[in-house]
């Protein structure tokens, strides 16, 4: 954290509001399954880049592994393109702040089923996306599976199954459930410049969820060791997401050092 800064002290209502900017993109997410691990902020801060700080909750940072399929993808101008506007994505993230203020993402690894979208959101968004083999099927039973496996040497996997159970109803805000589904901005980083992004979409429709199957090792692919205890699970069946352009906002210290995302 900053100095002077603690997790009480962030406004975590203003990211949510919808920014006065253009849209870029548009997309719909569906089927989300978020899983969380409490983890030891001396673990996570080697990877954050100064002028970020780990963002906590009640003073534990989290890493978090996020299946869901995106459908509609496509610039604000345009129309979907079948075949090519609708995939899985699998990403691996812990949450951080910009010098006390706009509480938002920082990802170690982002697995996507459509390559070209993989090439894209390298070349233009600047984050570190992979290229996979994936699916999210929709059991009999009612369970979710996803699976996903790395194009590559690496070969990083995740197979997770997982069963909602409540009725869905919006995070309240306070809430660690809040705090880890209700994010707004992203961070990341380009030959030592720090970029910001912002999303905007209705809260999710939030449920808890029974974990059935969890084998994964993209966590270990980004060099973190997952804790051994079971993951806090939610679910969100959908949103309608909209985009707004990247900006530049600093640049890392000449003399800073951090262990940079896989890229």
């Amino acid at each position: 954290m900053s100095i002077g800064t603690t997790d009480n002290d962030l406004n975590r209502l203003a990211p949510t509001q919808r920014p006065n900017e253009r849209v870029v993109m548009r997309q719909r997410w569906r089927h989300l399954l978020f899983l969380h691990w409490p983890l030891s902020e001396e673990l996570l801060r080697p990877y954050i880049p100064p002028p970020l700080s780990l963002d906590t909750y009640q003073g534990c940072a989290y890493i978090g592994l996020i299946a869901f399929t995106m459908q509609g993808v496509r610039p604000s101008w345009a129309l979907a393109i079948p075949g090519l506007s609708s995939f899985h994505e699998t990403n691996v993230r812990t949450y951080v702040h910009l010098q006390g203020q706009d509480p938002g993402v920082w990802f170690f690894s982002l697995d996507a089923s459509n390559p070209l979208a993989v090439l894209i959101a390298r070349a233009l968004w600047k984050l570190p996306y992979f290229w996979a083999v994936m699916k999210v099927q929709c059991t009999p039973s009612g369970e979710i599976e996803y699976v996903s496996r790395r194009i590559g040497r690496s070969h990083a996997f995740s197979k997770l199954r997982a069963h909602p159970l409540d009725t869905p109803s919006p995070a309240q805000p306070g809430t660690l459930e809040h705090f880890l589904l209700e994010r707004y901005v992203l961070y990341t980083v380009q030959n030592r410049k720090v970029y910001r992004g912002r999303i905007h979409h209705t809260p999710y429709p939030m449920q808890t969820a029974k974990l059935v199957e969890s084998q994964e090792s993209l966590i270990a692919s980004a060099g973190l060791s997952r804790p051994l205890e079971e993951p806090l699970v939610h679910y969100a069946a959908k949103v309608d997401v909209e985009i707004f352009p990247l900006q530049h906002i600093e640049v890392i210290p000449p003399r800073a050092n951090f262990t940079r995302p896989p890229v």
